[in-house]
């Protein structure tokens, strides 16, 4: 080879390394990636070989979610993972005396579903639950399903609904939404441990009737094939999803029902957690418009598996967009069936480069599988780790595990 072709080669391949070793910014240099705060895919560069798909490619259809682990030990619900500086892997989930064995701060059993608890990991493949105690403590005994979010009633019964956690975190302060039957709850942290008092993110919230407050047409819970005698007509809720962008903290809810909505509310996220404003894009995107056939089940029935319910939003800037994993929810396939029995996946982004503006939704929606009857799927909890996008969610009604984004 001539001499100077030969220093030519050389360049090149100085340049672009032939390795899959990812080539690391700054901001990127540590191990302490996940979704919500230090690494997002938008700070990772690779060299020509061994690059992992970003949902751009999953959405230019390059890329898809494979199993690589049916359980991980995650009870089912919605868990928010972390991966930490420490190379331990912390998921924020729901659970209770039932699914966990766990019981409160005073000592008593936490009903169904539950109260926060904490999972850890090494290697991302199997959690553990570390401690049977719910985690934030009761402000006295015995735990007041008020005032703590799980334990007595005014009625002398047992409740909990301190479930559906999302986490993020800025590198100084963590910042929580959860529900409590069907409010959205706010807390800080200064550590993820230990957590301030809580605040309403909205009053009214949850699902209320417009005798109490009057609601927009957004907020308006409307007629449903299989559902008759609901009280409530109104609808702003959870579960719900959290995400900081620079100052700018963002809380998303369902908003309304059938048709369903999902709406952000913003704020200063060193102010008053509950003076949050509503954005001023209203809705951001909205589920199918109609029920669709009755006789349409599975397969058939995709395009309208987020009619009644959108929420549970999960939240990753790629790039100069952000991508939203929701859940969508056609409610139940009969009448007075009881329950929703039709769950999806969904995905939506950004069509600019801000998050209060103009959203799209994935056109083959739901997108890890067909809706079905899995109260589970449609609660997706994703990480981007060192370029590779990953997430964990259920894999049947009985078992939560985990997918990575791959190559078609």
């Amino acid at each position: 080879m001539p001499k100077r072709l030969f220093w030519i080669w050389l360049g090149i391949f100085w340049i672009f390394p032939s390795s899959t070793t990812p080539i690391l910014s700054a901001d990127c240099a540590n191990t302490d990636c996940c979704a919500d705060m230090i690494c997002d895919l938008s700070t990772v560069r690779y060299g020509l070989s061994g690059v992992h798909p970003t949902l751009d490619d999953f959405w230019d259809g390059r890329a898809e979610w494979v199993m690589t682990r049916a359980d991980v030990g995650l009870p089912i619900g919605e868990s928010d993972t972390v991966l930490l500086a420490n190379g331990v892997y912390r998921s924020y989930l729901h659970a209770s005396f039932q699914s966990a064995g766990v019981i409160d701060s005073c000592g008593e059993p936490v009903a169904f579903p539950g109260c926060l608890t904490i999972w850890e990991s090494r290697g991302g493949e199997q959690f553990a639950l570390t401690s049977r105690v719910c985690q934030i403590p009761c402000g006295q005994c015995p735990c007041s399903d008020q005032r703590d979010h799980h334990g007595y009633t005014i009625h002398n019964t047992r409740a909990a609904a301190q479930q559906y956690p999302r986490v993020a975190y800025d590198g100084e302060m963590w910042y929580m939404a959860y529900e409590w039957h069907s409010q959205v709850i706010l807390r800080r942290s200064a550590d993820g441990l230990v957590w301030s008092d809580w605040r309403y993110l909205v009053v009214p919230g949850g699902t209320y009737p417009s005798s109490l407050s009057a609601c927009s047409p957004t907020e308006r819970i409307g007629a449903h094939p299989h559902i008759r005698g609901q009280l409530e007509d109104c609808l702003v809720g959870a579960p719900p999803g959290i995400y900081v962008d620079g100052d700018l903290l963002y809380v998303f809810v369902a908003s309304g029902s059938a048709p369903a909505h999902m709406r952000c509310y913003v704020g200063d996220k060193y102010a008053d957690l509950g003076a949050m404003r509503q954005c001023n894009t209203d809705p951001l995107f909205s589920g199918a418009q109609t029920y669709g056939d009755v006789t349409l089940f599975g397969a058939d029935a995709n395009p309208y598996f987020d009619f009644r319910y959108i929420s549970s939003a999960e939240v990753i800037k790629v790039g100069e967009r952000y991508y939203m994993f929701y859940e969508g929810i056609r409610g139940p396939s009969q009448l007075e069936f009881g329950r929703d029995n039709q769950f999806g996946l969904g995905l939506a982004r950004s069509v600019g480069n801000t998050i209060d503006g103009e959203w799209e939704k994935f056109p083959n929606n739901p997108i890890l599988g067909d809706m079905r009857d899995d109260w589970g799927v449609g609660h997706a909890d994703v990480l981007v780790i060192n370029g590779q996008t990953v997430m964990y969610t259920s894999t049947s009604q009985t078992t939560r595990g985990k997918y990575v984004l791959q190559w078609k």
